[in-house]
């Protein structure tokens, strides 16, 4: 065997054992996350996604919105995602931080990193494929890939569930009112959870030609004129359920008001894209047409 032989094999050894290292040490490292593993979840989704991939004990904190499953009901609350104080988060002495983009800005994110805390925050696309895709990139960060390929696959199952006639009817026209008593309401637009959540159970939002929310007025609910009311279970108990909501100026004017065709439903379930999402729209489907 010549020199230029024995140089090529063993630059291969040393080659594959580099190789073999990064990936045991990868793997250790990924284990070691978790291990030791403190994380405080700023997200309603995030926190369904972890408590699905079966990390319910390594979390220490969650925020309001964080309601299923039950298992986290006894974990400490940091407060509203949108209201979040490095102080409430760093008292739990987390290890990991986890939420999706839109959750922290990035002064939080600097004083969270600054005193020792992992971020680990994600896009959200408010579709089927972003749900899919938010399972993923949490399972994989984590190092429990295969755990998140099985949540997809329930996912996957759901939708497929769905019957493909429900789609078949015409399009019911939906206003989602965000209430928090009468003096405060608003009207789900564009381009929000709410609207792509209603387009997936075969509806048409009732508004258009805004971004985001806006106060509800009732030249305007007049003139959307929804077939459907669809409120949080929050929203409307803080309106004096459906009687109360029918008091509201110009509810009964419209086609809902008029056929008392108001729905409820949580809303973690509703507007969460979570792993629950084909649950979801069969739901709110099942509440709009039937």
């Amino acid at each position: 065997m010549n020199k230029l032989k024995i140089y090529l094999i063993g630059l291969y050894i040393a080659s594959l054992s580099i190789t073999l290292h990064s990936c045991v040490s990868s793997k250790t490292d990924q284990d070691s996350l978790l291990d030791s593993a403190r994380i405080v979840s700023v997200n309603g989704t995030t926190s369904e996604i972890l408590a699905a991939l079966g990390l319910t004990d390594k979390i220490v904190g969650v925020d309001l919105a964080s309601t299923y499953p039950k298992s986290l009901a006894d974990i400490p609350r940091i407060g509203h995602s949108r209201k979040l104080s490095s102080e409430g988060i760093l008292a739990l002495n987390p290890t990991l931080v986890i939420g999706t983009k839109q959750d922290i800005n990035p002064e939080l994110a600097d004083l969270l990193s600054s005193a020792g805390a992992r971020l680990l925050l994600f896009d959200q696309e408010f579709s089927v494929a972003g749900s899919k895709k938010l399972i993923h990139a949490i399972a994989d960060s984590l190092g429990v890939p295969t755990k998140g390929d099985s949540i997809v696959r329930v996912l996957e199952t759901d939708l497929d569930q769905f019957p493909t006639h429900a789609f078949e009817k015409e399009k019911r026209k939906v206003l989602f009112i965000y209430a928090r008593g009468a003096g405060t309401m608003m009207v789900a637009g564009e381009d929000t959870p709410i609207q792509h959540v209603i387009e997936l159970a075969g509806a048409q939002n009732a508004v258009q030609g805004f971004k985001e929310y806006k106060p509800l007025t009732a030249e305007a609910l007049v003139a959307a004129n929804p077939d459907v009311i669809l409120l949080f279970n929050s929203g409307l108990e803080s309106l004096g359920g459906i009687e109360g909501l029918l008091q509201v100026q110009g509810v009964q004017e419209t086609n809902a008001g008029k056929n008392k065709k108001i729905i409820e439903m949580d809303g973690q379930l509703l507007t969460g894209f979570s792993p629950r999402l084909g649950q979801a729209i069969k739901e709110l489907w099942t509440k709009i047409y039937q």
